[in-house]
């Protein structure tokens, strides 16, 4: 969220205004809340308890819906129990990690209850990852074991001897379903459907012993080295999900959450998954986003509330007007990324009455959520935070003459930092060094400590917030996190390119930053048209397509400062507009093979979105 009016400030009568509607969610919230906040690090917390309560509650209510498949919670729980139960008798034991890779199916959320029942912790891999990356990625978190859905299972053959996995322990489940037909497993690993049927169904005893404190998943971010990060998320931060944004929804057993979001991610995961949970609905779910099928899988499942982000909500608008856009019971939406230019149309087109937009990283400790039901807003936070003034030249927080920090007024943007306290911990990374540098001391008090977030937003009153922008190594699009490091070694792969600078930039109508390489060539170089076509081959051989940069700028020499840090807040500002510069603005349209150069057509194309990057 980029801009604001005086409109969007919230005041006394505004959140009057909203309470008549608000105190009916008040008995599930304080429900919730008590959960939430009343446990301890030593106390047995997390998805396994919570999923077991709703079994015990309303056992043949129904928990999943995929494809053709239900599940009731007893169903579910079950199939889960048989494949804790085959664990077990490996020897996995609380504390471990088994690396996940597979598509949304009901496979996977199987897998991950299982899982949590014995404290195992589960590396939730992205599935767009290959190479060295995935690589790294599973040896960073040391598995016991890989499981691998059949979708994925060519990428994890392709890295196999780089990975520091038993031989013995490289499961896999059919890419199919595997209750009915469990598949026949290639060669060198083992066939999980098969291991797991004379299991018992009963739950196992160990859930009872996981506590706040241990290891729930591990969720992977952009690394500033260019490789992900392993983010360790607690049963005790599930259990805060869970009773905040899980009851805040509200939902029960009529109604159908239905997420198309990747489930390697948190706002799946978690937001969406706890929501159901939570009030004994349905989680459906679709192996991958589609905006064609959209509605058609809403009126399928017959869903009640929708999980998002931004650019979902983007596409949907971007789609022709169907008879199916208002013919459907959804009222309830739950994400982030809503950009205020699309808030209100996309509320009137699609007949929804509330968007619980939220705000949380999957490392942070801070998090908001739209309990009161405002416009353009990631909500309110009850967590301690502190939204601060910050020197984007310099790269740090304004601190005044005392050397304490300064908090910004209502309506201004600033840094936002979570204290760091028992009730609200920072988890952090598997790597304590990362820690440190995300941690700040000695903010407004000698011996304090809080959460860098990395996320500049405005202070628009009453503990509510809008989103304004990712600062440092990072940006956002399609719905990624975009590591700049990584982008920045895989151009510099090419031969004739001997230093890039990556940086995201905002393209009108569009979500977040697309991704832009101010690219310096080797001495005497020049591209010519196979290089432009080269680029995108090497491009999306090695990095995920949505990290693959969009715009090219082929400069003399990178510009730095004194300490020589590239001077990307300048490269920002002038963005792709060939009218700003004297370099070479190239541009990877929609569906094409080659880089070509920015002229005046294109670049008005761009600015009227008629490209649909």
């Amino acid at each position: 969220m980029s801009q604001t009016t005086q409109s969007d400030l919230i005041g006394l009568a505004d959140v009057a205004a909203k309470l008549p509607k608000f105190i009916n969610k008040v008995p599930n919230l304080l429900t919730g809340l008590r959960q939430a906040y009343l446990r301890t690090p030593n106390t047995p917390a997390g998805l396994a308890l919570a999923f077991e309560k709703a079994v015990k509650k309303h056992p043949q209510a129904t928990a999943l819906l995929f494809e053709e498949q239900r599940f009731s919670y007893q169903a579910l729980n079950e199939w889960a129990n048989q494949i804790a139960h085959y664990y077990l008798s490996i020897g996995t034991r609380k504390g471990d990690v088994i690396a996940i890779m597979m598509e949304n199916r009901s496979e996977l959320l199987a897998t991950v209850i299982a899982l949590a029942k014995i404290g195992v912790i589960s590396a939730l891999l992205n599935t767009s990852q290959s190479g060295q990356v995935l690589a790294h990625s599973i040896n960073l978190v040391k598995p016991f074991a890989v499981i691998v859905g059949d979708e994925c299972h060519q990428a994890i053959q392709e890295v196999r001897e780089a990975l520091l996995v038993a031989d013995n322990r490289l499961h896999w489940f059919a890419d199919q379903y595997t209750l009915i037909t469990p598949g026949q497993a290639p060669a060198g690993f083992i066939n999980l459907a098969t291991q797991i049927t004379h299991f018992p169904k009963f739950n196992v005893p160990t859930t009872q012993t996981v506590k706040g404190k241990d290891g729930l998943f591990y969720i992977y971010t952009s690394g500033t080295t260019g490789l992900p990060k392993a983010v360790t998320f607690t049963n005790s931060r599930w259990t805060l999900a869970y009773g905040t944004y899980g009851h805040v929804l509200n939902l029960n057993q009529t109604d159908v959450m239905y997420c198309t979001l990747p489930l390697y991610h948190a706002t799946g995961m978690v937001v969406c998954w706890c929501s159901a949970i939570a009030g004994g609905a349905a989680l459906a779910i679709r192996r991958k986003y589609s905006t064609s099928a959209f509605w058609s899988d809403v009126k399928k499942f017959d869903a009640s509330a929708i999980g998002y982000v931004g650019e979902l909500c983007r596409y949907l608008m971007d789609a022709p007007a169907s008879e199916l856009d208002r013919k459907h019971r959804v009222r309830k939406m739950i994400g982030n990324g809503m950009r205020p230019n699309i808030w209100n149309k996309f509320k009137q087109r699609f007949a929804i009455e509330e968007i619980l937009e939220l705000y949380a990283s999957s490392e942070g400790n801070v998090g908001f959520s739209n309990v009161f039901n405002f416009d353009n807003t990631v909500g309110f936070s009850p967590t301690p935070y502190a939204i601060v003034q910050f020197d984007k030249d310099k790269n740090e927080a304004v601190r005044d003459a005392k050397g304490n920090c300064i908090r910004v007024k209502k309506g201004e943007v600033g840094l936002l930092i979570g204290k760091i306290t028992r009730r609200s911990p920072f988890d952090g990374y598997s790597d304590p060094e990362k820690n440190r540098a995300v941690t700040m001391k000695n903010v407004f008090h000698q011996g304090d400590a809080y959460f860098m977030s990395g996320d500049l937003v405005r202070d628009i009153g009453f503990r509510h917030a809008q989103f304004v922008d990712r600062l440092g190594d990072t940006f956002r699009w399609r719905g990624e996190n975009v590591s700049t490091t990584q982008v920045e070694n895989i151009c510099s792969d090419y031969e004739k390119i001997a230093e890039a600078v990556v940086y995201g930039v905002e393209i009108p109508h569009t979500n977040g930053r697309a991704g832009m390489a101010a690219i310096t060539l080797h001495e005497g170089e020049q591209l010519n048209a196979q290089d432009l076509t080269q680029m995108v081959s090497l491009f999306k051989q090695h990095l995920p397509t949505y990290a693959v940069p969009v715009f090219l700028r082929v400069q003399k020499a990178a510009e730095t400062t004194a300490t020589f840090k590239y001077q990307k807040n300048k490269l920002k500002e002038e963005g792709f507009d060939p009218a700003k510069t004297s370099d070479k603005i190239l541009v990877l349209l929609p569906n094409a093979t080659a880089y070509c150069a920015i002229d005046a057509e294109i670049l008005d194309n761009i600015s009227n979105y008629k490209y649909r990057f």
